[in-house]
């Protein structure tokens, strides 16, 4: 897999085709890598995907160690974590939602920010 440099304008428009993406957690009690195939949202070069449930695995993976690894488009890279809080963050909350309903016909849940760690860090 190629390692890709978000920051560059033709890497980060070229997700925009792509229906799914692979996040990879590592497992809260087993400590092993645990990949799903996820839709996802793709916004100011962050990725965005949303939980349906509060209890899914994945995402109480993310809570654990919010450090993951995304494969899409060809492309893979690390990612750190965080999930947008909707009374802090509305506006954010509110698009990223609207996204998904106009990509997938649905945006409801716990939506988690996966930002791209840059080469340096």
């Amino acid at each position: 897999m190629k390692k890709t440099n978000l920051n560059s304008n033709s890497r980060a428009n070229s997700f925009g085709g792509e229906q799914y993406l692979y996040l990879t957690t590592r497992g809260r009690n087993s400590g092993l890598p645990r990949e799903i195939e996820i839709w996802f949202m793709h916004r100011d070069g962050r990725f965005y995907v949303i939980a349906e449930y509060p209890t899914s695995n994945w995402l109480r993976n993310l809570q654990a160690d919010p450090q993951a690894q995304v494969r899409v488009g060809g492309e893979s890279f690390t990612v750190h974590a965080r999930f947008v809080d909707l009374e802090a963050e509305p506006e954010l909350h509110r698009s990223v939602s609207g996204l998904s309903r106009e990509k997938y016909g649905w945006g409801e849940g716990t939506i988690v920010e996966l930002v791209p760690e840059s080469p340096g860090m």
